[in-house]
């Protein structure tokens, strides 16, 4: 995943139903072997957006586990400052919209969403691991680590 910031705004996608994960979103895909991790973000901020982005930032992981399935995803998120480029006039994936940061929280998205959002624009990098129950839908366990504020919580 690749926020996309331009000053007080940054770039979303409002993903409709049929895509899965609806509403509001960041930029982002599967990487495809054997491109980087980097460059998977890039390649796909270009494929959803037409936007070319520079100095991206790692952020973060966040990662699910399903031990019952032994299932691990991994999402490595980004930010990126500048880019060059115009946005498609038909994305993919759903309408682009600039959005200021601080109306984000308000617009329809998912809630690892929500919860993920502001740690892009802290100091420092973040790693969010959760071990769930899909079957129950509910987490058994959860590890949030901010290594800019020297936070951990272990819940």
């Amino acid at each position: 995943m690749c926020m996309i910031q331009d000053g007080s705004k940054v770039l979303l996608i409002n993903r409709p139903d049929k895509l899965g994960f609806p509403g509001y979103i960041a930029p982002g895909g599967k990487v495809d072997f054997p491109e980087s991790i980097v460059n998977g973000a890039i390649r796909e901020v270009r494929e959803e957006t037409g936007l070319i982005v520079k100095d991206i930032i790692y952020k973060g992981l966040d990662e699910f586990c399903e031990p019952d399935k032994g299932l691990r995803y991994m999402v490595f998120n980004y930010l990126a400052t500048s880019f060059e480029g115009n946005l498609l006039d038909h994305p993919p994936e759903g309408e682009l919209r600039w959005v200021e940061i601080e109306d984000v929280p308000k617009l329809p998205i998912q809630d690892w969403f929500k919860r993920r959002f502001p740690l892009f624009f802290e100091q420092g990098t973040f790693e969010m691991s959760f071990i769930w129950n899909e079957k129950s839908n509910e987490t058994l366990d959860k590890t949030i680590k901010n290594y800019g504020s020297g936070t951990f919580n272990k819940c």
